[in-house]
């Protein structure tokens, strides 16, 4: 028995020392190769295929200077590692042509007025030294250069989901020689940009973005790439139609968010006076003034009396993947869109190479056309439910609604049209993820490249269960999420015990 135990140990050494050996040696060859290996659906620790591609076709250096204090507090340690760690991708998919360097600005004055010219402020941090909190300054930013010109990210946060996305469109940025423009209609009543400003900072990211008077004598300027309107309700003269159009003809794109009914303070609901619905209707786009419920809905906050209640609001219609063209990578990769009181659209009259939806509702809504009782507690399910369309798309040639003589009788028109302009205001945005990124991923497709859309749409939001399980079956994959890693644990450690004492038990005989 004795000599028997002593082959097992001797087996186990010699197992241990060949472990070892295989270890070096991967270790060894992965100084060698570079390769990383994410488990993730969606790869959210690892750079994109479109990331690697836009490193691997530069024709010269992009030099990434990432300046980081050295006395930053603990918790942004890992910050910087996390830094390193998607910038050494960078590099190493570069052939040569990323060249990354991390700088401690430390008391140099000289490094500190170059940040300040190019845009990263020095951060003040709080920490606790010998029981006393303290303020430092440092600095975690990054610099994007190509030839003479230079992006920054000013300062890193700890949440670096969105940090691939910002370092490539920050390459593509300085390695373009032109960026589109985004023009921004500021009158017809639309929203001001003060109630949209997360929206607006993230495109300023990577766009220039001006005010577009449309009453003005100059209409669209000749350098707006994008228009967007967000929630216009007064009219336009014939003449600013012609004008659209005109933008249209020459190859602009119009991002259109409209409510066909405007619901105000107290739910006190209208219909949309503007006469925009007349003009999308001689692009084959009719939105209809109605208002969109929907069984699977977002939850909404209301106040009676003295009491705050939050409920499932059917006329927050929720979009959940299946909701969305998942031949259009805009929405593909959207998980939960939370649209507050939307109106449905139609398309007429044209072929249907050149139209697609973007969103729709689930079977189980209906819509209010003229009686609009929207409170919660009044809201009546009808008995009658199908399926709407909230977002379509036009890319493609349509007859010239405001054609002139001896021009071309068609035009390519491309126009995206969301029936409801509330989900991109700060709070829907705050709340909801993934309606700032619907917003930013059409404004891409429209302006940019919709490469980037899916570096962006990486990051999974929401991953709600379906409405459509029973009640029992919401439960069976509710108490297996709590419980369920648990009892696995405990099965195999009764399986483990249950082995050893069976394998002491042959030692023995």
């Amino acid at each position: 028995m004795n000599i028997k135990k002593l082959i097992k140990k001797s087996d186990l050494s010699i197992t241990i020392i060949l472990i070892i050996g295989i270890l070096v040696v991967i270790n060894f060859l992965s100084y060698q190769i570079f390769h990383r290996w994410d488990l993730t659906e969606n790869k959210v620790f690892s750079i994109s295929d479109i990331s690697k591609k836009t490193v691997g076709e530069l024709d010269d250096v992009v030099n990434i200077k990432a300046y980081f204090s050295d006395n930053l507090p603990s918790q942004f340690l890992s910050v910087k590692q996390e830094v390193g760690d998607i910038l050494d991708e960078y590099e190493s998919y570069s052939n040569g042509n990323i060249r990354v360097e991390f700088i401690n600005p430390g008391d140099d004055e000289d490094i500190q007025r170059e940040l300040y010219m190019i845009g990263i402020p020095q951060l003040s941090f709080q920490i606790f030294e010998k029981d006393k909190a303290q303020l430092v300054n440092g600095y975690m930013g990054v610099a994007i250069s190509y030839g003479d010109k230079t992006e920054v990210i000013p300062a890193i946060t700890q949440d670096t989901r969105d940090l691939e996305y910002q370092i490539t469109t920050k390459i593509k940025k300085v390695i373009s020689d032109e960026i589109a423009t985004i023009g921004f209609v500021t009158n017809l009543g639309t929203l001001d940009q003060g109630e949209m400003t997360i929206a607006g900072e993230e495109l300023e990211k990577l766009y220039t973005a001006e005010e577009i008077d449309l009453t003005g004598e100059n209409g669209v300027s000749s350098d707006i790439d994008t228009l967007i309107m967000v929630g216009p309700k007064e009219e336009l003269s014939e003449e600013q139609m012609k004008g659209l159009n005109s933008f249209l003809a020459r190859g602009g794109s119009l991002f259109v968010m409209i409510d066909g009914v405007v619901v105000e303070q107290g739910l006190q609901a209208q219909k949309n006076t503007t006469n925009l619905f007349s003009f999308f209707e001689k692009y084959g786009i009719k939105v209809n003034q109605n208002l969109v419920a929907d069984l699977r809905s977002g939850m909404a906050s209301f106040s009676q009396g003295f009491m705050t209640f939050s409920t499932n609001y059917p006329f927050w219609p929720k979009i959940t993947s299946d909701g969305f063209n998942q031949d259009n990578v805009s929405v593909s990769s959207l998980e939960s869109v939370v649209l507050p009181w939307p109106s449905s659209i139609e398309i007429e009259g044209i072929g249907e190479e050149f139209y697609s939806y973007l969103a729709k509702t689930s079977p189980k809504a209906w819509v209010e056309e003229d009686n609009y009782i929207i409170a919660p507690n009044s809201v009546i399910p009808s008995p009658e439910n199908k399926q709407y369309n909230l977002a379509v798309s036009v890319n493609g040639e349509v007859s010239d609604p405001y054609r002139e003589e001896g021009a071309p009788e068609k035009i390519n028109a491309r126009i995206i049209v969301i029936g409801d302009s509330d989900y991109i205001v700060d709070g829907f945005a705050q709340s909801n993820p993934d309606n700032l990124n619907l917003f930013l991923n059409l404004v891409d497709s429209l302006s940019f490249d919709e490469d980037i859309i899916k570096i962006r749409s990486k990051n999974v939001s929401s991953r709600p269960i379906k409405d459509d399980l029973g009640e029992s079956t919401k439960a069976i994959i509710k108490y297996a999420n709590v419980f369920g890693i648990t009892i696995l644990v405990i099965i195999f450690g009764m399986i483990r015990y249950y082995l050893r004492r069976k394998s002491k038990f042959i030692d023995e005989i």
